[in-house]
């Protein structure tokens, strides 16, 4: 059944991780603890009174609206394209924000988000990202545009997971949708799989009480299936396994997570999020404080573990010291319930909801400039 308190804290509890991650990003662990102590950072580290998100959060919420516009555009106006038409058109709004000024009065805008001026900040983009979408984001699983497997495919991409819960699409379909939007970016196999890996234990999470560690395994007999005959399908169930294993374990944190490699790969960046999320399936503050302090990519991998685990606890059970003072909260939330709700309206319906159709017809929410 949708839940809207799981639709929240899977966005929420991801910008969390991420924003705790992000101070860190690019320290190694000496300086981590030498500067926040023998825990590490476990408090955010505000920039005016903010704790800034990074280009994971932005994405992520670029990736939702091209669902959510995907259907409102088919059931208002009969458009049929596909949902990765309308995920391809949002990244290309999201890089906008990453190359100027924001946007002048007269200037056409497919997505309400490009209102925001606080997205127009850039918070260290991927190269792969930026290079990809710059020449079109035409990759996809089958005609790859280059071999990368960065961490940029999979930290984007919950919301497809979210969406689809309780709804038709099997979600077989779903996961490979996930793959679809990762390989627009990212050609690698190991850049992809982990994508459709994610949105399907959100998506599970999302739609019944499973345990985290059975989420886990039907994810890996799923991909498994999913991807049989791929090179390296192998190589990521075996790593996926390892990382459950280490978490139900008495291996030290980070011995374990070091074992599984430092998370700018989007394989690492899975297998650390499951071991965090998975050993303190009950503390979502320590299973993000564990998933940030380290050597790796510690906002991609803080945002992975917090879209699993805030799926999994809910909204309501997310520390509230992770809630305020969180940049663009209400944006993130505003887009999860969204997502949760869904578009009420159709062409030929009697339902109007004029802040919908100003966010996901007109794009003019939520002011006119």
């Amino acid at each position: 059944m949708r839940d809207i308190d799981k639709f929240r804290g899977c966005l929420i509890g991801g910008a969390a991780g991420d924003a705790l991650g992000y101070a860190v990003e690019f320290m190694q662990e000496e300086e981590i603890f030498s500067r926040f102590g023998e825990g590490g950072i476990r408090e955010y580290s505000l920039v005016n009174d903010k704790a800034l998100i990074s280009d994971d959060t932005q994405m992520t919420l670029f990736t939702a609206n091209g669902l959510l516009l995907c259907t409102t555009r088919a059931m208002m106006k009969g458009l049929r394209l596909s949902y990765i038409d309308y995920i391809r058109d949002m990244y290309k709004c999201w890089l906008k924000t990453q190359q100027g000024l924001f946007p002048t009065k007269n200037e056409y805008k497919k997505s309400w988000l490009l209102n925001i001026p606080a997205l127009y900040d850039t918070r260290a983009p991927g190269n792969t990202c930026l290079s990809a979408i710059a020449q079109g984001a035409q990759g996809t699983i089958d005609k790859p545009i280059n071999n990368s497997k960065g961490c940029g495919g999979v930290m984007r991409i919950a919301p497809i997971g979210l969406y689809f819960t309780d709804m038709d699409m099997p979600i077989a379909d779903s996961d490979m949708l996930a793959a679809d939007a990762a390989a627009l970016t990212h050609g690698h196999e190991l850049g992809v799989i982990p994508a459709a890996g994610l949105a399907h234990m959100i998506r599970l999470l999302s739609e019944g009480d499973i345990g985290l560690t059975d989420a886990v395994d039907d994810m890996i007999r799923s991909m498994r299936t999913l991807f049989e005959g791929r090179e390296h399908i192998s190589y990521f169930t075996e790593l996926l396994t390892r990382a459950k294993d280490l978490a139900l374990s008495d291996t030290p944190d980070l011995d374990a997570i070091h074992s599984l490699g430092e998370g700018w790969v989007a394989e690492e960046t899975l297998a650390i999020a499951v071991f965090c999320a998975v050993r303190y399936e009950n503390d979502f503050e320590r299973a993000i404080c564990t998933s940030v302090n380290h050597n790796g990519d510690s906002d991609s991998v803080g945002a992975v573990t917090g879209n699993i685990l805030g799926t999994y606890t809910g909204f309501e059970k997310i520390p509230n010291k992770f809630k305020q003072k969180l940049e663009l909260s209400d944006t993130i939330l505003e887009i999860a319930d969204d997502l949760y709700n869904d578009c009420k309206m159709s062409e030929f319906g009697n339902i109007y909801d004029p802040v919908w159709d100003k966010k996901y017809i007109r794009a003019i929410y939520p002011f006119i400039r």
